[in-house]
């Protein structure tokens, strides 16, 4: 006899997750994990900030996008949680009054912990293709590198790795120089 099928993880489930974790549904299994440490939040943080200014709030950049921290993406039925999505103002001309979003964002970036590496690279990767999502950055503060992914027909393939304290210009944001020293806790 073959196993039983797995029951899918529901919505209801997932907003019963206490608010200390992240908790996603991805090919309907529930994933909670633990609020990011101080290295992921500090480059999430950073990075939001560095690209908001010249992105979202046009500052020193050209403007154009909205970039959000932690959105809740119901790509499907598939809800997931990165920590940063930006979309283009030309696909999405407003920002809506939901808790969630169902268009997936042009561009996305995982700040990969410990703990979630694992699901970000093989179960969230696949998802995000699925979507159609552009460019996915995955972001190590442990080992200081940014890998720049371009989605290639069905799957991601890796344009850049960027590693260290070097600055460079990251697609699809070229148009500003990013300080990717900045996102990473020294000491």
């Amino acid at each position: 006899m073959g196993d039983p099928a797995r029951r899918r993880a529901t919505y209801e489930e997932l907003i019963a997750v206490p608010d200390t974790k992240v908790a996603e549904i991805i090919d309907g299994e529930l994933y909670v994990s633990p609020r990011p440490a101080s290295p992921h939040a500090h480059a999430a943080s950073t990075l939001g900030m560095d690209l908001g200014g010249a992105f979202h709030r046009g500052r020193g950049g050209p403007g154009g996008w909205w970039i959000l921290d932690e959105p809740e993406l119901h790509l499907g039925s598939d809800v997931l949680v990165p920590d940063l999505a930006g979309w283009r103002r030309e696909r999405m001309p407003q920002v809506p009054r939901t808790a969630a979003f169902e268009l997936p964002p042009d561009w996305l970036a995982e700040v990969l912990s410990p703990s979630t590496e694992k699901i970000d690279r093989a179960r969230k990767l696949s998802v995000y293709a699925r979507a159609r999502v552009s460019h996915v950055w995955l972001v190590d503060p442990l080992l200081t590198t940014i890998e720049v992914l371009r989605l290639d027909g069905d799957t991601f393939r890796i344009v850049k790795v960027h590693a260290g304290d070097e600055s460079a210009r990251l697609e699809p944001f070229e148009a500003i120089e990013l300080e990717v020293g900045a996102l990473w806790l020294k000491g």
